[in-house]
């Protein structure tokens, strides 16, 4: 097989910190060699070179939490039109939260959304599995079962677990797999009602507000179990500084813990939540702006481990409704890059910190092999234009659903081409 030479790269491997001008070379699905700048001195005749005009070339991103309708709501967002998302977003692997219709709570239905996946996605797909059997809470799954069948995480998506007793089962039971069991922290009884973050602004628009104590209690209690059973926790979504507390005391005491946040809580506050705007309507919801900062800078010192799209695709019907009404979450693949690049650009954090928290982060909580600019390791690269000016126009979106807090908003940086396991996607022009 003919090799592929992306020369003249800024060549950044977050896994390692590299970070330098180089050439990276492609041998079928894997990674041949990451050089320094060669030029083009020692390539093959036959080989095919591309030039990346010195943009940066790093791993595919690993998108941790996306919600896609199928089985069941093909008309959100099928595993076809999810892909083409991911990869005009640079993200080469997701993982499918098992809020489906049925839930994904049985081997033959994780064996299925496999099956599905290599038939017609493009990207890689990771299902995660159910925690709980139809995602009611009540009865725990066949972790190990699942486990074999293919799920690489275990979670009831965006419905919390609510039972302590439970949730200390299902970590107990999934360390003898290595399996990781994450959780949407929310205490269902403290958020009833409330439909935006509590604060000034939710008085103002004469909204119930859902205090951020709704998601710390049931982080505190999670991290205690995990520390109590020494199982793998993973928290789907921070969202507030209580919760950051709560992390760094576990972090420090060795508690097997890590914790993801949406590129939106990142990018937005309350305030954007303007006069009644219902793409922001998000679970959990924006912060006050002190929240957002205070979510930045973990995110910069390492203390956050990933940052996501919470991908959650919604009908126009179910958005143009009153604020109180209508259904929460928002697409976000297509956007993850340029939204977690505001925090370099804003500077908040350097560029190998950003893009750890989208390659390499994602890939160790999961134990897989891409994520990393090494011979040997799967040929999944994003070719970025990391200044690039992106006015959010969810007109062009490859994703069935609109549902954007971002629209209009200018961005800097996209993906040039998309590459998952040797196969280049262009994206873009550079």
């Amino acid at each position: 097989m003919s090799l592929t030479v992306f020369h003249n790269a800024r060549l950044i491997d977050p896994a390692s910190g590299l970070d330098e001008l180089g050439r990276l070379i492609i041998d079928g699905d894997c990674i041949a060699a990451v050089e320094p700048a060669k030029g083009r001195d020692g390539i093959a005749e036959d080989a095919e070179i591309i030039d990346c005009g010195g943009h940066v070339l790093a791993p595919g991103l690993i998108d941790m939490r996306v919600f896609v309708g199928e089985p069941g709501d093909e008309h959100l967002e099928d595993l076809e039109s999810v892909s083409a998302a991911a990869l005009a977003g640079g993200v080469t692997s997701i993982v499918t939260m098992p809020n489906t219709a049925p839930a994904i709570d049985d081997p033959a239905l994780v064996s299925y959304m496999g099956l599905r996946a290599s038939v017609t996605a493009q990207v890689r797909v990771y299902p995660a599995a159910a925690v709980t059997l139809g995602l009611a809470g009540e009865k725990m799954t066949e972790i190990g079962l699942l486990s074999e069948a293919g799920a690489i995480m275990f979670t009831d998506g965006d419905k919390p677990i609510a039972s302590s007793l439970l949730m200390r089962r299902a970590l107990s039971y999934a360390s003898s797999f290595g399996a990781v069991i994450s959780n949407h922290a929310e205490d269902l009884e403290l958020s009833r009602g409330g439909v935006m973050a509590d604060g000034e602004h939710a008085m103002r628009l004469g909204l119930a507000g859902i205090p951020e104590e709704a998601e710390s209690i049931m982080v505190e209690r999670d991290l205690q179990l995990a520390a109590l059973t020494g199982g793998r926790y993973h928290l789907g979504q921070i969202s507030s500084q209580l919760a950051l507390n709560a992390f760094a005391r576990a972090k420090a005491a060795g508690t097997k813990a890590t914790c993801a946040v949406s590129a939106h809580h990142l990018l937005l506050n309350d305030l954007d939540v303007g006069d009644y705007d219902t793409t922001k309507k998000l679970n959990p919801p924006l912060r006050a702006e002190q929240t957002r900062q205070a979510l930045a800078e973990a995110a910069a010192s390492g203390a956050i481990d990933a940052i996501v799209s919470s991908h959650r695709p919604r009908i126009a019907e179910d958005k143009a409704m009153p604020f109180a009404d209508a259904a929460e979450g928002a697409v976000g693949l297509e956007t993850l890059l340029p939204a977690a690049l505001q925090l370099h650009h804003e500077g908040h954090a350097d560029l190998v910190t950003v893009l750890r928290m989208l390659m390499s982060g994602p890939a160790a909580i999961l134990g897989l092999a891409q994520g990393r600019l090494s011979a040997g390791a799967p040929a999944d690269l994003v070719l970025i234009d990391v200044g690039y000016p992106l006015k959010v126009d969810s007109r062009t979106f490859k994703s069935k659903s609109r549902n954007t807090p971002l629209q209009g908003r200018t961005l800097q940086g996209r993906a040039l081409r998309t590459i998952v396991g040797g196969v280049t996607h262009m994206i873009a022009e550079a």
